[in-house]
């Protein structure tokens, strides 16, 4: 499958797309309840996050407008912000990975039993089906239909904002009414309240700077600061989005899935 060009096409390819991750997200659900399998999910979670980094987040670009181009030019400018903006995810990724590192150093292939796998899979679905909606919207605003656009990234907001919620205000008090607090655990699996929180805070923040980002660039489009020539704010906002969906497809199976459930007291 290549990246397509024109607008129904573009379309298309996310929709075949978003099957492949829907599909892939509920085989690793199923492989999580039904038997232990870590090396399955952790082959699932890569696969999925090639596709999200290729078809989503557009990675083929920075080899777009590098050249002998104006440096004055859009297309110049662009080139040199696509790069910076994957130099911080870059960057951004060392801390994600660290947190991973983190996880399975102390908790090793156990998991807390107060975490609802139900809840983390329906959180994980809305931030799912919000990266579909915010490719959507980027294709509109890169063939020049701004109001598709608006449309399309005030869904994701929606359910960015929703995911945003589920984590903060439903999953932690639930986990926190369990017994999973800071420090919480057996002498076995350590500090796996702190593990808990510390993950899914971390990201939860990255979840809200991207609720920024996506409002900022709305108010712009309403203005009519984009167009189809010019809008990599847009791209920039839904590559962004994309990375917070991306590292959510490794902290979901080492959070929810990964290991055997152990009473934390």
């Amino acid at each position: 499958m290549s990246h397509s060009q024109d607008k129904s096409s573009a379309l298309g390819q996310g929709v075949v797309i978003f099957v492949y991750l829907t599909v892939l997200t509920l085989l690793e659900f199923f492989v999580a309840v039904a038997f232990e399998a870590v090396p399955l999910l952790i082959v699932v979670a890569i696969i999925k996050a090639g596709l999200v980094m290729y078809y989503y987040m557009h990675v083929y670009k920075l080899n777009q407008n590098a050249g002998s181009e104006d440096e004055h030019s859009y297309a110049y400018k662009t080139g040199s912000n696509r790069l910076g903006l994957w130099f911080f995810l870059l960057s951004d990724a060392f801390v994600f990975g660290g947190l991973l590192v983190m996880r399975v150093n102390l908790l090793g292939y156990t998991r807390p039993e107060a975490l609802n796998q139900t809840l983390g899979l329906l959180v994980t679905s809305v931030l799912l089906v919000s990266s579909f909606f915010m490719n959507r919207g980027e294709t509109a605003m890169a063939h020049g239909d701004v109001k598709a656009f608006m449309n399309n990234t005030l869904v994701t907001f929606v359910l960015g904002f929703g995911f945003f919620l589920g984590v903060v205000f439903v999953e932690w008090p639930e986990a926190a009414l369990h017994g999973l607090t800071v420090g919480s655990g057996t002498p076995a699996t350590g500090p796996m309240g702190g593990v808990f929180y510390f993950m899914t805070g971390m990201h939860a923040f990255h979840v809200f700077t991207g609720l920024i980002f996506l409002a900022v660039v709305w108010n712009n489009a309403r203005k009519g600061l984009y167009t189809a020539e010019k809008h990599y704010p847009v791209e920039a906002a839904a590559v962004y989005w994309h990375f917070v969906d991306l590292v959510w497809i490794f902290f979901y199976p080492a959070l929810y899935l990964i290991g055997t459930a152990v009473a934390l007291k």
